[in-house]
């Protein structure tokens, strides 16, 4: 049964699964649109949301709880820069996931992930 088990594990280990999350949420701030699998676009549109809501703050801490979490820094400085400011208004909801054909290798649902 599937009592209480919230947690989308996109069939990998918690260390691959972070790793996975970070890159895509790093891709998705940099280019503000990718397309991916249905499954991960969905885990990684509440990552996405929850880092831009950390940036607004605007404060030392917080950019050092993004600098813990992403990779590179010219993505922690978009973040608390531009994006900040485009979404100061905004109380949530950074993310759009447009449904699209599936992929013709193996048939996985895909979709596309943007920032609104």
């Amino acid at each position: 049964m599937r009592h209480q088990k919230n947690k989308v594990t996109l069939d990998r280990t918690a260390s691959a699964r972070r790793s996975l999350l970070a890159n895509l949420a790093e891709s998705l701030i940099i280019y503000e649109r990718i397309i991916t699998t249905k499954a991960k676009a969905k885990a990684v549109e509440k990552v996405v949301d929850q880092l831009i809501t950390t940036s607004k703050k605007k404060d030392l801490a917080s950019r050092r709880k993004l600098q813990k979490y992403l990779y590179t820094e010219n993505v922690v400085k978009k973040l608390m820069e531009e994006l900040s400011g485009r979404y100061a208004e905004r109380k949530g909801g950074y993310t759009k996931i447009y449904l699209m054909a599936p992929r013709k290798g193996d048939g996985a649902e895909q979709a596309m992930v943007e920032l609104v």
